[in-house]
């Protein structure tokens, strides 16, 4: 896929897309990237990523399975008491049909059906556009790590600030924000 002009009217992410080379979003299933976007929360992506191993080794990560499960089960593969309870409301939304026909609506809309659920918030609705439906204009001004890009590139310490910089990208900032997450983990 060739890159979107806008990313490459820009010196700093031209430079970023010259040396990490074309953009990848492994799309996921809705509940399965939920259920990651929720573990994920306010931790690092490797301390998620073993949370999540344990938590596959004692519970299929299903919504029935995990609508039921204990809550000690939960806690037992390293999840805050929050987040067992999050998993367990997504896993009865998906259940009731929330997650159905997420791909047919627009951004809003799929941002307002997601966070309803007790635990998802504007963050985990833009990583859910991103990486499970693969919108390509979304820009997630409440993510650290391009938030961190952002002021270390862009010398960018607002949240207005970095807004702006987000239109500069549009309407492919999912784009420009996966080459800000790729400056982080390696410069």
């Amino acid at each position: 896929m060739p890159h979107p002009e806008p990313l490459l009217t820009c010196p700093i992410m031209s430079g970023l897309v010259q040396r990490h080379g074309p953009m990848t979003f492994e799309r996921e299933a809705p509940f399965d990237a939920l259920v990651g976007a929720i573990i994920s929360q306010q931790i690092s992506g490797k301390a998620a990523a073993s949370i999540a191993a344990r938590l596959r080794g004692r519970v299929t990560l299903e919504p029935a399975t995990l609508a039921r499960a204990h809550h000690m089960t939960l806690r037992a593969a390293g999840l805050s008491r929050a987040k067992a309870v999050y998993l367990r409301a997504l896993a009865r939304f998906a259940l009731a049909g929330g997650l159905n026909d997420l791909d047919r609506l627009e951004d809003g809309a799929v941002v307002e059906r997601l966070t309803s659920v007790k635990g998802i918030g504007r963050w985990t609705a833009d990583m859910f556009l991103m990486f499970s439906l693969g919108r390509p204009d979304i820009w997630p001004v409440g993510d650290g790590g391009v938030q961190r890009a952002a002021m270390q590139l862009y010398r960018v310490r607002s949240p207005r600030r970095l807004a702006q910089l987000g239109e500069r990208f549009r309407p492919f900032r999912s784009h420009a924000a996966w080459y800000l997450w790729r400056a982080i983990d390696a410069p």
